[in-house]
């Protein structure tokens, strides 16, 4: 509508109406973001779908979780809605939105679960804490992922038990504890094969590769690395795929086989940016700078390490953006230029 034919309608309403319209508004939307996410699950040309979606109505979805956050100690069916939200669209909202936006969105729909006694959406917003936590490099993820554990062990949520096993590994590579991250893990890919959810399998695979590398075990690292790929491409998870080649590039260039790194680390470049994951293509250009860097290209691996710390600082991602310049002060210290590599 043009903005003073909206204007008009919206003071027709009465304020009871206004509020009734609201609450169909912040209802509806929850179910659009509901449906962006279930696109995405299907992989392939849905989840490109999937993720249009979630873009083209985001400044909707936004307004129907804080109309729903607003209401929802005052409103039973508002604080339905609050909870609601953040378990509706947990992938999407992840590769879209900022940790620190996430937190704002999880905690009041933590603190409704817990009123409205959900002790199953309770424990999905506790790993979604866990997640965003890990992303912002803060111990404090491990504990969130603790918790969801125990929730969910004592609902018998077995699926629900091998995902947060997954996030608690990741949490665990990222804070410097991979021989930790490996045990959850392992008993992560028990629990999805024998549910035969290839989804959830993929993942943990790929993040046990990771927990490997960061170990220094380049080749075992690399045999997980390979298994998680062909159940990524199987099941059409372009994303999934994406990380799995970046991470077997890392592996083999761990192993000084650069130019198969950098095949990989193209790949998963192309793919980072058909899906438009900022953070996971701020991280591939990073490694390919570094990969350039070693084999003498330093031009290249300047302008691949300044797109990073660009990306880096565009999204918030305090980690990677101290990777990039750490990065960056290396070629400039390898080029004689002290100066600009402090």
């Amino acid at each position: 509508l043009h903005d003073l034919a909206r204007l008009f309608a919206d003071r027709q309403m009465s304020d009871a109406e206004r509020a009734a319209a609201r609450k169909r508004h912040a209802t509806y939307y929850e179910g659009i973001a509901r449906r962006a996410d279930e696109l995405y699950l299907q992989g392939d040309e849905a989840q490109r779908q999937g993720l249009a979606l979630f873009d083209r109505e985001w400044p909707n979805i936004q307004a129907g979780q804080a109309w729903a956050a607003a209401h929802a100690e005052q409103d039973p069916e508002a604080a339905v809605l609050c909870k609601d939200y953040p378990a509706a669209v947990p992938y999407c909202l992840n590769l879209r939105v900022h940790p620190r936006e996430q937190i704002r969105w999880v905690e009041p729909a933590l603190a409704a679960a817990r009123r409205l006694g959900d002790g199953l959406t309770e424990g999905i917003h506790l790993s979604h804490l866990g997640v965003a936590y890990k992303n912002l490099g803060q111990r404090c993820a491990i504990e969130y992922h603790l918790q969801a554990l125990k929730l969910r062990r004592a609902l018998r949520q077995r699926r629900g038990e091998a995902k947060d096993l997954t996030n608690l590994g990741l949490a665990y590579t990222e804070l410097g504890k991979p021989r930790c991250a490996i045990g959850a893990y392992k008993r992560a890919v028990k629990i999805f094969h024998e549910m035969d959810y290839r989804f959830g399998e993929g993942i943990a695979l790929g993040n046990l590769g990771e927990a490997y590398l960061r170990l220094g075990e380049a080749h075992r690292a690399i045999e997980h690395f390979q298994q998680a790929l062909v159940i990524q491409r199987e099941i059409g998870q372009r994303h999934g795929e994406g990380n799995d080649l970046n991470s077997l590039g890392a592996a083999y260039e761990r192993l000084g086989e650069l130019r198969r790194a950098i095949e990989y680390y193209d790949q998963a470049l192309a793919i980072a940016r058909d899906v438009r994951d900022r953070r996971s293509e701020g991280y591939v250009l990073d490694n390919l700078g570094d990969v350039c860097a070693k084999l003498g290209q330093t031009h290249r691996a300047i302008r691949l390490c300044q797109q990073a710390l660009a990306i880096a600082r565009e999204i918030g991602d305090r980690r990677e953006e101290g990777a990039a310049l750490a990065n960056l002060g290396s070629i400039h210290a390898d080029l004689g230029e002290a100066g600009q590599a402090i």
